[in-house]
């Protein structure tokens, strides 16, 4: 049981971490269109974004498929510039005429999460495959890390949640201007991502 919880906090501490944020804008950028009262449309989002990152997580760790190290790296700051750019184009009060096009964005929303977590449990099986070694029992790491970083994850969500009320609800701030503010530096910040994985792969 020792040993699950270690794996637990190895979990929890890398996701959180801020040395490798890119995970950490991810679920930023997921959560950015969304308020405290909208809590409900966003375990939905974040539960899709297990699903996703789940799988491959397992799959990779146990080694059932091989990828390329470097396209995961590049693919991950990808998938924030995405998800940050998608948020420019939300429209907070619809007219009645297009609710039931929003719903269906909403479903767009929730697949897109859950394909882009298939790359970020990809990205998750790489520092967790360097923690194992050659352990035989990998089963029990496995579900521990993955706990870990859904606490972790839910921890960020709601410190994005809390911080978007204070900032809308409480100084006034409009939820387009958050949106945007918020998106843009995220989208900004994937951009560097990507320019220093392409350096890297130049070299």
């Amino acid at each position: 049981m020792t040993d699950f919880f270690i794996y637990l906090g190895l979990g929890f501490d890398h996701i959180t971490d801020p040395r490798g944020y890119d995970h950490i804008l991810f679920v930023i950028a997921l959560c950015a269109i969304y308020s405290l009262k909208q809590w409900r449309q966003v375990l939905v989002l974040v539960t899709a974004f297990t699903i996703g990152h789940s799988v491959t997580l397992a799959l990779a760790t146990l080694r059932v498929f091989e990828y390329s190290t470097a396209v995961v790296e590049l693919l991950i700051p990808i998938t924030i510039l995405i998800t940050a750019v998608v948020n420019f184009f939300h429209e907070e009060k619809p007219s009645r005429f297009a609710i039931s096009r929003r719903k269906q964005r909403s479903w767009s929303r929730y697949g897109l999460a859950a394909v882009f977590g298939l790359i970020h449990g990809m990205g998750f099986s790489n520092y967790l495959r360097s923690l194992l070694g050659r352990e035989s029992n990998i089963v029990q790491p496995l579900l521990a890390f993955n706990i870990g970083l859904e606490l972790g994850q839910l921890v960020i969500v709601l410190f994005v949640l809390a911080i978007a009320w204070l900032a809308v609800d409480r100084l006034g701030t409009s939820k387009r201007t958050w949106i945007l503010i918020v998106s843009g530096i995220v989208a900004g910040m994937a951009i560097s991502l990507i320019l220093a994985n392409k350096l890297v792969a130049g070299e």
